[in-house]
Formats: structure tokens, sequence, C-alpha cells
């Protein structure tokens, strides 16, 4: 079993206040405000970390699945966006979308698309949202 862990800090109310966050190995910090997160200012938001970690997921579980299928990539670039939006009046994680572009020698469209198909059906992040957010997905080769 693995555990990893990161910690938030949010100090004042909601339209005022400030957080930070930050993750116990340090790979990862930054401040966040009601502003970035609900109106568009530049700056971090809980769903750009949640973007983040299905992106380096999902990424992962295409080159572990096409390399034990004797395909192995020399590229996986992927690109996930989260999309928060309200939902019977409350702020909602809907919908996360996947783009993702391969370099993978002698794998033909068909064959990159299916197995991205199953990466995203089966990465831990991905399996972690089924059944509460959309997914999109976007898959092309190189």
């Amino acid at each position: 079993m693995t555990i990893s862990t990161a910690s938030a800090v949010w100090e004042g109310g909601l339209k005022n206040g400030k957080g930070s966050f930050s993750s116990t190995s340090g790979a990862f910090k930054g401040a966040y405000t009601f502003a970035t997160r609900f109106e568009g200012t530049r700056g971090a938001t809980p769903e750009e970390l949640i973007a983040a970690a299905h992106a380096s997921c999902f990424s992962m579980a295409l080159s572990a699945d096409l390399e034990k299928a004797g395909n192995p990539a020399t590229r996986i670039a992927t690109k996930a966006s989260c999309t928060l939006e309200i939902l019977d009046g409350k702020p909602t994680v809907a919908k996360m979308r996947l783009e993702v572009r391969g370099k993978v020698p002698g794998m033909d469209q068909a064959g990159f698309q299916k197995a991205a198909d199953g990466a995203k059906d089966n990465c831990p992040v991905s399996r972690a949202l089924k059944g509460n957010v959309a997914f999109e997905l976007d898959a092309k080769l190189e």
C-alpha cells in the first residue's frame, strides 16, 4: 500500500480568505483564493491539482499498458481539463477531458485509441472519479 499526503490551510472567510497547499514530499506547493477558483483570476485551484493528478496517472497507465502489449511508447503527453460547474446550487467537479498525444513506433491509430480507452477506464485516478464525473478522451498518435 502507498499513501501520498498533501495538506492545505484556509484563513479567513470564503470570498476574502486565502489558502495554501503543499505536498509532504515538497514536490509542489501553492496559494489559492476564491477569485482564482471561481472568478478566473490567475492562480492555482484544487481542480488544477485534480487535473494534474489525472494527467500524470493516465500517462503512466497508458505507457504501462502499451509496454505490456509489446508496443512501448517513446512519448505520452496528456493534458487534463477539469470542469467545475454549479450543479444543484453547489460547485461540482462535473467533467474531465483528457487529450493525449503519443509516439508509439509501429502502432496504428485504432490500436492507440483502444489502449487509451483502457487506460482512461483503469488508471487509479479515473477509477476514483468514475461514476461521479463525466469523461471525454481525445487520443491521437503523433
